[in-house]
């Protein structure tokens, strides 16, 4: 295994969209997001990142085959129902930007890949002058039937880099679930911190 962690922009990132878009209906099939994928769907969802000046997609790569991706872009580059939130608050959309997905395939994890999406796609945030990063993750029941007995929740991760949940501010999203017929809204807690001027 030979596995190496690279930022993309501009037409790398471009050309590399399709595999991001198969990585997000693998990995998000699992808890805690559940996502019965489209392909037509991620192709329109990805476009934010072809059509973003200011985006990024952090890339780890096994030789030449894309084994996990994070993705970001200016908050106010994203979709609607992600900014809206922040309607409430004393912070500017154009001092965020969205760490959105991470996705890695499950034999690529443990490596520390995730602390260099984080670090990769924080880096290029404080290039553009932001203040803050920022994510989202799905709210879900603990005692939901799809709950795996063994899961281990990403708080500890998110907190050790300084992440914290933002009180009252979640966004809604809908998605089908595996094994359901139709999308349903989903509630999503954002976590934000203050990036190191």
């Amino acid at each position: 295994m030979t596995l190496e962690v690279r930022s993309l922009t501009g037409a790398a990132l471009d050309a590399a969209l399709d595999d991001v878009a198969a990585l997000r209906i693998a990995v998000f099939r699992d808890w805690p997001y559940l996502y019965d994928g489209d392909p037509d769907y991620e192709r329109r969802y990805l476009a934010t990142y072809r059509d973003s000046p200011g985006a990024i997609l952090v890339g780890a790569f096994d030789g030449t085959q894309l084994v996990g991706a994070a993705t970001g872009t200016p908050m106010e580059d994203h979709a609607d129902d992600f900014a809206a939130p922040f309607a409430q608050t004393e912070l500017a959309l154009t001092d965020i930007f969205y760490c959105a997905e991470s996705v890695l395939l499950p034999a690529y994890r443990g490596k520390g890949v995730g602390h260099a999406f984080f670090d990769q796609r924080e880096a290029h945030a404080g290039k553009m002058g932001r203040r803050y990063a920022a994510f989202c993750a799905v709210i879900r029941p603990e005692t939901h039937s799809a709950r795996p007995s063994d899961y281990a929740p990403l708080d500890p991760f998110w907190r050790k880099r300084g992440y914290a949940p933002l009180p009252g501010v979640a966004a809604t999203f809908s998605w089908k679930d595996m094994g359901e017929t139709d999308a349903t809204p989903k509630r999503l807690q954002f976590w934000i911190r203050a990036l190191k001027a």
